[in-house]
């Protein structure tokens, strides 16, 4: 204890021996190191804050985008749906007219592959932004 009794003497002893000017920019020194803490403080809570907004949209987003790709899908699971069906009818009805049902085929395959591409540029395009 006696040691604690010294070291806070010897800090008074040294801040009397201190110039009064000496004092006053040591005091304005002090101010400046809080109000830096201060702003440092702010600072950190204002980054939190813009992260946890960042975070918030970003899941909104990601949901917006599930619920698009699951339409999306749904869509093409339909087209795939109609080409099978549309196959299974012509290959039935056509007999040895094998031309006309490739072309209808094809038609029906450029289509889904037409929608297939479009869903994956948009949602490349929705990931860069």
């Amino acid at each position: 204890m006696a040691a604690k009794r010294g070291s806070k003497a010897r800090t008074a002893v040294s801040r009397k021996a201190m110039p009064r000017e000496a004092r006053a920019v040591y005091g304005e020194i002090q101010k400046g190191v809080k109000h830096l803490q201060r702003s440092i403080a702010e600072i950190e809570q204002g980054l939190r804050k813009a992260e946890r907004e960042i975070e918030t949209d970003a899941r909104r987003r990601i949901r917006a985008l599930r619920a698009d790709a699951r339409t999306q899908m749904k869509v093409l699971e339909s087209k795939q749906r109609d080409a099978a069906r549309t196959l299974k009818n012509l290959s039935a009805a056509a007999g040895e007219s094998w031309q006309e049902i490739k072309k209808s085929a094809d038609s029906l395959f450029a289509d889904a592959r037409s929608a297939a591409g479009s869903i994956v540029k948009r949602f490349r395009g929705a990931l860069k932004t």
